[in-house]
């Protein structure tokens, strides 16, 4: 197997520098909030910015051929064996309203596959990571997905599309199916902290549509290695996934809407 010690450690290295940053400005009103396109739902923070651009640098510094994937600055394609994917504040509106459930998600990819992933909530002191094949951890700690079997004994988390103002897709047909089933839903405004919290048994199930790899590219990797799954139910709204144990997911995906014109059946399937 392939000692990815390295990056793991230079992945953690980066994650804590960003959360440091993120936490000179938690709360303290030091920093700016721009809508993206206009669109108030969807925010970037200078934190976001400042956290993005340390991220890279040290990238640059010490992996100069490796490609990179950030939210807020696009795409560095270099043609590399090694992409970095990045949200450097995961949580912007959580984080920009003075809430504690914001995170740095970073993963590593090798030839489109996911080799290590690291989430750092810095304010709940919480680091998640995993390296391919080795498990998953919290602060240094194994975790496990959950063994809960029946629904009504689970809770379970979703989000909300940053276009629901303008479409009716918004999942919320899903939570009317999903809500009466199980025993609580919450909403807890950070992708790569909701599947960490899978991974990590603090919740059964997480679903959410039109999110993007560098929401989930960290996470996916830390909940599999957990012992999750996950489960990409629409192929028409970017990455629409739910992460869960293997028996949730079975209960789970039947309630879960499909795009018009396609089955659970052909939608399902690990990645």
């Amino acid at each position: 197997m392939i000692d990815y010690s390295n990056l793991l450690l230079d992945a953690v290295h980066c994650a804590q520098e960003a959360g440091k940053i993120h936490l000179s400005y938690f709360r303290k009103g030091n920093y700016s909030v721009q809508a993206k396109h206009g669109n108030e739902s969807d925010i970037v923070t200078s934190a976001d910015k400042a956290a993005e651009t340390s991220i890279i640098n040290f990238i640059h510094t010490h992996y100069p051929t490796h490609s990179i994937l950030s939210e807020e600055s696009g795409s560095e394609v270099h043609d590399a064996e090694y992409t970095w994917v990045i949200d450097p504040l995961d949580g912007t509106t959580n984080f920009s309203s003075g809430l504690p459930m914001f995170s740095v998600s970073i993963g590593i990819m090798r030839n489109g596959v996911t080799i290590v992933g690291v989430v750092y909530a810095p304010y709940l002191g919480e680091l998640f990571h995993a390296v391919i094949g080795e498990g998953a951890f919290l602060n240094g700690e194994k975790i496990a997905c959950g063994t809960r079997l029946s629904l009504d004994k689970c809770v379970v988390a979703t989000g909300f599309p940053v276009d629901k103002d303008r479409t009716p897709d918004n999942n919320l047909d899903n939570v009317a199916r999903i809500m009466p089933q199980v025993r609580g839903v919450r909403r807890l405004g950070s992708a790569a902290i909701d599947i960490s919290y899978v991974a990590a048994g603090f919740l059964d199930a997480y679903w959410e549509l039109n999110l993007h790899e560098w929401d989930v590219c960290a996470g996916l990797l830390i909940a599999r290695e957990a012992g999750a799954e996950f489960h990409h139910f629409r192929h028409d709204r970017n990455i629409s996934v739910l992460v869960a144990s293997p028996a949730i997911s079975a209960l789970m995906l039947p309630l879960l809407s499909t795009c018009p014109g396609r089955t659970i059946a052909n939608l399902t399937g690990n990645k």
